[in-house]
């Protein structure tokens, strides 16, 4: 059985204090959550990681937003595998569809992102998922799946078993639109024959999150759904209050 997962991604909010205050807040919660077998963790910005790893209770987990493909170099502005293995990160996000737009990030990119991560033992979380104008012309199957198929491209079965997939419609995304549980469990059921095709039956132990507009009030009604294994969750997961609401629908 998958164990459920909640991810807090907390874009370009909180400074280290808040980061910090965080942190050290969450505790009970975060025991509470690994009681009933539920992973939790938070993607704080680069300034807080080393913060909330010093602060953060035994248990949580503690992702980046990005990482370059790169172990060193000329690249300004870039942050590399080693430096976040040195202060104890071992979860990256990558190919969120706001790094896609604003940033240039590829399919392409994350795949070698992917694959430098996992040769160093680190968890990627790959995101995928469509435009409003994709949505409405019922392209959004055919949009995903040429993002799985060439962010996961020469992986081996086993490979792929470690990377967490999240499946986010960039409709969903801080819109308050959020696609109904029935649309989420439609497309992640259909990533999870994707990878099926591409892996065989360890696709059946990937863990695909669902992302877009996931608050305290709807969480457990995604959760209902077989395929989907937890949320990635953005404004959401700001406030400690809020984000034991999330960890409570997650419980239910």
């Amino acid at each position: 059985m998958r164990k459920k997962l909640l991810l807090g991604n907390w874009k370009m909010n909180k400074t280290p204090s808040e980061a910090k205050a965080f942190a050290e807040g969450c505790g009970e919660m975060v025991g509470y959550a690994i009681s009933h077998g539920i992973d939790v963790g938070v993607a704080p910005t680069y300034v807080c990681l080393q913060t909330v790893v010093e602060h953060a209770p035994k248990g949580l987990i503690i992702s980046a937003q990005n990482v370059s493909q790169y172990d060193h170099g000329a690249y300004t502005g870039e942050i590399s595998i080693p430096m976040l293995k040195e202060i104890g990160v071992s979860w990256v996000i990558l190919g969120h569809s706001e790094r896609r737009t604003y940033d240039g990030e590829t399919s392409e990119k994350c795949n070698a992102k992917i694959k430098a991560l996992l040769d160093n033992g680190m968890t990627p979380v790959y995101c995928c998922g469509e435009s409003l104008e994709t949505f409405e012309k019922g392209e959004t199957k055919k949009w995903v799946a040429e993002q799985i198929r060439v962010g996961l491209e020469g992986l081996t079965p086993e490979q792929a078993g470690k990377v967490v997939i999240a499946y986010e419609p960039i409709w969903a995304i801080g819109t308050g639109k959020n696609a109904t549980k029935e649309i989420a469990e439609d497309t992640i059921g259909f990533i999870r024959r994707t990878l099926r095709e591409m892996f065989g039956f360890v696709a059946d132990d990937i863990r695909i999150l669902y992302g877009g507009s996931v608050k305290p009030n709807n969480i457990a009604e995604y959760m209902e759904e077989p395929d989907i294994d937890g949320a990635l969750v953005g404004g959401a997961s700001l406030a400690l209050d809020s984000y034991q609401g999330l960890i409570a629908g997650l419980v239910k």
